[in-house]
């Protein structure tokens, strides 16, 4: 009978503890799918049905003459391809220069290595707002410890061009860098230091194991920091209109929509429609998260399992 009492009792707390789930889940997914669905909702609807009362989620009338809009107005096409190609250059070369920092702080023990760690460790914790001048004045003008102007007579102007995402990247300064060179050496100090000493003992160098043995090992940490990478480059909006003013990618075109739908359809942006206006920004982000939702699609399955694989090592 007691035993009875205690298997019934276990299976009511497992009960609860799954609805408990349940709500939680729940609760986050409407958090997280909310703003999608209302920007699907609102980017199919005519503009007659923004000030009709009985429509709310479903459209009176459905059209594609928003997406028609952004699409011209943001020159969508070039403004993804651009897009990608600073997203794919930046996560590569991040991917790749942190990696090389991860695997010096967690194998490669030196004078000094700790408290750079901790320097890095600092650059999570320290708003990118605080340095954002400084590194504003380098790029403007660009010197190269004053080799340039030697050779030149004048520093360089970076700003407005790549450079500043190509070089802050290959130096394992990008936007993250510290979280991704924390990963990886959360990664790399898991691994048996046999498998080290196996590749010294054949003749292998430092540079020869870490590219040989180390590398293809960290698969996981390398394609979690690749699309953790991809996805904040993309939706960075803080550097990318800072470096980039006339360049066309996601972040400037969204950022200038509304002043530029107000120009194209009565050159003022005080007498424009707020509500068509918003209409129409909801739109374009729509088509700016479209891509990477479309990419979730086809590599949810490795991201999670690296997120996983990642999380047990480290």
């Amino acid at each position: 009978m007691l035993l009875t009492r205690l298997k019934s009792l276990e299976n009511w707390k497992s009960w609860l503890w799954s609805f408990v789930r349940l709500m939680l889940i729940i609760g986050l997914s409407f958090v997280i799918l909310y703003p999608i669905l209302q920007k699907i909702s609102t980017s199919i609807k005519d503009k007659a049905d923004l000030y009709s009362p009985i429509v709310v989620w479903i459209p009176k009338t459905f059209t594609l003459e928003n997406f028609k809009d952004a699409i011209r107005i943001m020159d969508y096409w070039e403004t993804l391809g651009n897009t990608f190609a600073l997203s794919s250059v930046t996560t590569l070369l991040t991917a790749a220069s942190c990696a090389f920092a991860g695997y010096g702080f967690a194998r490669l023990k030196f004078k000094g290595s700790n408290l750079l760690f901790a320097g890095v460790i600092l650059t999570i914790l320290v708003p990118p707002t605080t340095i954002l001048i400084p590194i504003y004045l380098n790029l403007k003008d660009f010197t190269l410890l004053g080799l340039i102007p030697l050779l030149t007579g004048k520093s360089v102007n970076l700003l407005n061009s790549y450079w500043p995402f190509i070089l802050t990247a290959l130096t394992a300064n990008s936007l993250k860098a510290g979280l991704y060179i924390f990963i990886f050496r959360q990664f790399f100090r898991g691994i048996p230091k046999e498998v080290e000493e196996a590749a010294y003992i054949d003749g292998a160098s430092i540079g020869q194991t870490f590219t040989r043995i180390m590398l293809p090992n960290a698969m996981p940490a390398i394609m979690t920091t690749m699309l953790f990478s991809f996805v904040w480059q993309w939706n960075d909006s803080f550097y990318t209109t800072t470096y980039l003013t006339t360049s066309k990618v996601m972040s400037t075109q969204l950022t200038s929509l509304p002043y530029n739908l107000a120009i194209q359809l009565n050159g003022d942006i005080n007498k424009s429609d707020p509500f068509y206006m918003s209409m129409v920004q909801d739109t374009g982000i729509l088509l700016a998260i479209l891509p990477l939702i479309i990419i979730y699609l086809f590599v949810q399955r490795y991201f999670v399992e690296s997120i996983e694989r990642t999380g047990i090592v480290g």
